[in-house]
C-alpha cells in the first residue's frame, strides 16, 4: 500500500511564553510548526487553516505579544546547515530557517568559513535574520547575504529573493514593508537562507567596542575565532541573556539624522553618541539618549530597563506585553521631550 502523506503538527491553545524571548504570556489557538516548504503548502490547503490570518514565528526574538493573536501560527523549524559552493571570491553556505542564528554562526567557523563573527550571540533563527537585516558591531546581515527561498502564503509557490528583491534597510526588509506598499509583510514564509562569505578574509574591525578590546590586549591582528570570541564577550557583559532574563534584545532602532540635527543635538549634549554615515547623516546611540533621559534601571510594573543598558527592556518578572508597550512609549514620550528625536522600536507588536 502507498504511504499516506505527512501530516501537519498542530497544537491546539498552546501557551507561547517560552516561545518568545521576552517571556510575555500569550495562548494561540492553533499553532502549526513548519519543518519545509510542503508544510506551508498543506496549511494552505487545509479546510480551515487555509483561508485563515497567519503569523510566522521563528525564535521569538523579535516579538512583543499584548493578546492571545488571533491568526493561526506557523513555527518555523525548518533545519539544515550545509556548504553550497566554494567560488574564487566567496562561499556560499545554506541554512534552514528554523537553526538557531548563534549557532550557524558557530558552525561556520568550525568549518573553516570565517565571515559572521561579528553577529555571534544575536538571538534568534536564521530565517528571521533577513526580516530584521540584523547586525552588530560593524556588520549588517546585507553585508553577507546571498539569497533565499521562501514560500507564497496566498499561492504556496515556491519563491527565490537575492538582496535587491530584499530592499534591505537599517532593521528592515521588504518582508516588513506592508503589501500596499509593494512588501511582503504577512505575505510568505522564509524557508532557507544562503550567505555569502567573502575570500579572502577580512576583519571587520572599526567598531568602538572591538577597537578597545584590540588596544586591551595588544592584538590588532585578530583572527575570526578571537573576533568571535571578543564579540560574546562583549555582548554576554551588556546585554542580559532572555533564558534568565525575559528580553527582546535592543527594544528601539538608533535614530538617523541629518548632519544639522545633529550639530544642534551636539550643541546641547556634547557627550551625545554620535556616528557617521556614508551618506553624511549621522546614527545616534538610542542607549545614550534613554540613559540621560533618567530610565537606566527604572520600571513600569514589571517591565524594566536594564541596568546594564538603556536600550534593552526587561521582563523584571510576570510581565505583560501592555506593560512592555506602557514602558515603551513612555521612553518614547522623555526623548522626544528632551531630544526631539521619536525613537521606533524594533520588535513586531502583537
Amino acid at each position: 500500500m502507498p504511504s499516506s502523506p505527512p501530516t501537519l503538527e498542530i497544537a491546539r491553545l498552546a501557551n507561547l511564553r517560552a516561545l518568545n524571548t521576552f517571556g510575555l504570556p500569550a495562548v494561540a489557538h492553533t499553532l502549526v510548526t513548519i519543518h519545509g516548504d510542503a508544510d506551508v503548502r498543506r496549511v494552505l490547503d487545509h479546510p480551515e487553516l487555509g483561508r485563515a490570518p497567519k503569523l510566522v514565528l521563528g525564535g521569538g526574538s523579535n516579538l512583543v505579544l499584548t493578546r492571545d493573536p488571533a491568526a493561526v501560527v506557523l513555527r518555523v523549524a525548518v533545519p539544515g546547515r550545509r556548504l553550497v559552493a566554494e567560488r574564487e571570491d566567496a562561499w556560499i553556505v545554506e541554512f534552514g530557517a528554523g537553526e538557531t542564528w548563534h549557532d550557524a554562526v558557530a558552525w561556520t567557523l568550525d568549518q573553516g568559513l570565517p565571515g559572521l563573527e561579528n553577529l555571534a550571540l544575536i538571538p534568534g533563527t536564521v530565517g528571521a535574520a533577513p526580516v530584521q537585516n540584523i547586525g552588530a558591531y560593524g556588520l549588517e546581515l546585507a553585508d553577507r547575504f546571498d539569497s533565499l527561498d521562501a514560500v507564497d502564503l496566498v499561492t504556496g509557490r515556491s519563491v527565490t529573493l537575492d538582496a535587491a528583491r530584499c530592499h534591505f534597510g537599517y532593521r528592515h526588509s521588504v518582508f516588513k514593508q506592508p503589501a500596499a506598499q509593494g512588501g511582503l509583510e504577512g505575505k510568505s514564509v522564509i524557508t532557507r537562507v544562503r550567505l555569502r562569505l567573502p575570500k579572502p578574509w577580512q576583519p571587520v574591525l572599526g567598531y568602538l567596542d572591538i577597537e578597545r578590546r584590540m588596544a586591551e590586549t595588544g592584538n590588532h591582528t585578530p583572527d575570526a575565532r578571537t573576533v568571535f570570541d571578543w564579540v560574546c564577550a562583549i555582548r554576554s557583559a551588556k546585554l542580559p541573556d532572555w533564558r534568565a532574563i525575559g528580553n527582546a534584545g535592543s527594544f528601539f532602532k538608533n535614530p538617523v539624522v541629518s548632519a544639522e540635527q545633529c550639530r544642534d543635538i551636539i550643541g546641547r549634549d556634547p557627550h551625545i553618541v554620535h556616528y557617521p554615515l556614508a551618506d553624511g547623516r549621522f546614527k545616534l546611540a538610542a542607549g545614550w539618549l534613554i540613559d540621560a533621559c533618567g530610565w537606566k534601571g527604572k520600571r513600569v510594573g514589571n517591565a524594566g530597563v536594564y541596568e546594564r543598558q538603556a536600550l534593552v527592556l526587561v521582563n523584571c518578572g510576570g510581565a505583560t506585553g501592555a506593560e512592555v508597550m506602557t514602558l515603551a512609549r513612555a521612553i518614547q514620550e522623555s526623548v522626544y521631550g528632551r531630544f526631539g528625536i521619536r525613537l521606533e522600536p524594533e520588535p513586531v507588536v502583537v
